[in-house]
């Protein structure tokens, strides 16, 4: 084709202006995702919060918790780079919901039970306080945006049922919280509705998302990922919970046990609604009536500690059957809030269900997300679908007591295959210590202890002589010892009275105060239970006073090398000062030596 010239003016024009985009910068590509080995790298587009596009919304849920006659809305928070707007990206969603958000009662003592009384009997009538609600529009939470809105990802907050702007009531655990993150995921995925005010019509469709969400956060806000994964939901493709409590049962109780989380003596399950109960004031009181005081007061049951029907429904191991999401848990081996076995249950259960599975742990306290890494290649493969073989790695992954978190031990699973369990036995030495022993020893006979909450644990393990427990210690180690798993114990004991506090502390010793202390280098693991469970954790049964009855439990989960010349010391006592009931003094726990065992698994199984 012949061009004339006024045409070919202006295709020259149109070239000299394209080749001087190209030498100024002007004319650059469109900003995309960049991922390298396997992990979605920082974005230099990304990375400028001014440009940032932050909004809120309401979805629609499917329930109506606070029983006003319609569907419960919940506030959501959304904040994605500009480049999801001005050139139409879609991209994946990291997404955390909460109780917390918009505030809470914040800890007076008088919001705790109060633990000084007898066994069975009720505790004395605690504070109801109101939660004053924080936040403003449009910003519901800044957390996780710094990580991931410059690596390509859309991050998105919500507000849990009853909690700041979003509609319903608490439930700790109930249905509702399962829900609600559920209809978050689904309209991210075209498929609930969100609308632009808690009462209103107008629709707002989330256009920028491609369909594949990944959920995180850490203790309440880890358990709700859980909550959300339980319901099956569509497009929930992985799931990252961080210290999170899989079973309110086995956060308020223990074995049958009233038994307190840890640092937070007296707290209950209906402490912690009032606790987070941020959300309509006019709603609250109606809340409190049919959740707090109905609900949970009918089904708490802080007299018996039995399981029942109220934490079966709390208890998110009972409702993993629809669960497809890829599942990396984390958590501390010395986490006595939310403590080791809430991640170790639901990771053994989703490795029996065919999921993909890791587990990150840790040798410190409550929280601790794994190294930001693995994080990454976690999302970046489930979200992204780059096939960054993540699946492939290790299932296990450990911090040795004196690496850095972002340093963690790689090991084909957790427990570790190699551990084997080998069973220790007792002799005399009240009220000094007596041995653990691998060899059975002759008739020992029996040993008794007095309980008084007056003395702290740690007291008890340093104490020479006391008649408040009973010590035994295993002869010093000719090596380094590596206990991997879950510890059990068996004891045939007997009670003065009908009820008794039983506690165990698996400990290494000598104890060391020094200030660099950590908390490895004296606690080995803990557990707690009620005697009166000895036969069924459902029924409880008062005990025949002075008769001997069988207790068999777990302690909690650990992996932790005892230093050679270290001796592991098996404490058992009643009343746990940091975590029971304080019942009066003077109960006598007396135990059969020669019917109580101690199971640890020790890798290679050899002391």
């Amino acid at each position: 084709m012949m061009l004339n010239k006024t045409q070919n003016f202006w295709i020259l024009t149109a070239l000299l202006f394209l080749s001087i985009q190209f030498a100024t910068g002007q004319m650059e590509e469109k900003a995309r995702p960049i991922i390298e080995n396997g992990e979605a790298q920082v974005v230099q587009a990304f990375s400028d919060p001014s440009k940032w596009i932050r909004h809120d919304l309401w979805v629609e849920t499917s329930f109506d918790s606070d029983g006003d006659g319609k569907l419960d809305r919940m506030h959501v928070g959304v904040t994605r780079p500009e480049q999801t707007e001005t050139e139409g990206l879609q991209l994946p969603v990291i997404y955390e919901s909460s109780p917390y958000y918009a505030g809470t009662a914040g800890l007076d003592k008088g919001i705790f039970w109060d633990v000084k009384h007898e066994l069975g009997t009720p505790g004395k009538p605690r504070k109801h306080p109101n939660v004053t609600r924080l936040g403003e529009r449009p910003i519901i939470s800044n957390s996780q945006i710094q990580t991931w809105v410059p690596r390509g990802f859309i991050v998105v907050h919500s507000s849990s049922p009853g909690t700041g702007l979003s509609d319903g009531a608490p439930t700790v655990g109930g249905q509702n919280e399962s829900l609600a993150p559920k209809a978050v995921i689904e309209w991210l995925c075209g498929k609930a509705k969100g609308y632009t005010e808690r009462e209103g019509n107008q629709e707002v469709k989330a256009y920028w998302s491609t369909g594949k969400v990944g959920m995180t956060g850490t203790s309440y806000n880890g358990t709700i990922p859980l909550a959300a994964a339980t319901t099956g939901v569509d497009g929930l493709e992985a799931i990252i919970p961080i210290a999170p409590n899989t079973s309110y049962y086995h956060y308020y109780r223990s074995n049958g046990l009233v038994r307190s989380p840890g640092g937070y003596l007296g707290e209950d399950i209906d402490v912690l609604y009032d606790f987070i109960h941020s959300g309509d004031e006019s709603k609250r009181e109606r809340n409190n009536k049919v959740v707090r005081d109905t609900e949970m007061k009918n089904g708490f049951d802080r007299i018996t500690g039995d399981y029942n029907d109220f934490w079966a429904g709390r208890d998110y191991l009972n409702q993993m059957g629809s669960m497809k999401a890829a599942l990396l848990m984390s958590h501390g081996f010395n986490d006595w809030n939310v403590m080791p076995e809430h991640s170790y249950r639901i990771y053994k259960k989703a490795k029996e269900m065919g999921l993909p599975v890791q587990i990150y742990y840790h040798q410190n306290g409550h929280g601790g997300p794994p190294p930001i890494s693995m994080m990454n290649r976690w999302f970046t493969r489930y979200l992204y679908g780059v096939e960054n073989g993540v699946e492939n790695d290790p299932k296990a992954w450990i911090v040795r007591e004196n690496d850095k978190k972002d340093n963690p031990t790689p090991y084909e699973d957790y427990p570790n295959p190699k551990a084997e369990n080998i069973k220790f036995y007792l002799t005399a030495g009240a009220p000094a210590k007596g041995k653990l022993t691998t060899t059975k020893p002759k008739k020992q006979g029996t040993e008794t202890l007095v309980d008084n909450y007056s003395f702290s644990g740690s007291s008890l393990a340093k104490a020479e002589t006391t008649e408040h427990r009973l010590l035994y210690i295993t002869p010093p180690l000719s090596e380094d010892t590596h206990i991997s798993g879950v510890p059990k114990i068996k004891i045939k004991m007997a009670s003065s009275k009908p009820a008794a506090n039983l506690s165990v502390w698996l400990v290494a010793l000598p104890w060391t105060n020094a200030l660099n202390t950590k908390i490895t280098d004296n606690i080995i693991t803990r557990g707690w239970a009620d005697p009166q469970n000895h036969s069924s954790l459902t029924k409880s049964e008062p005990l025949v006073p002075n008769k001997f009855y069988e207790v068999e439990f777990d302690l909690m989960p650990d992996d932790q090398i005892i230093p050679k010349g270290q001796q592991i010391g098996l404490m058992i006592f009643s009343s746990d000062k940091e975590f029971t009931l304080w019942p009066e003094p003077g109960t006598k726990l007396t135990i059969d030596l020669d019917g109580t065992e101690l199971t640890l698994p020790v890798v290679g199984g050899n002391l």
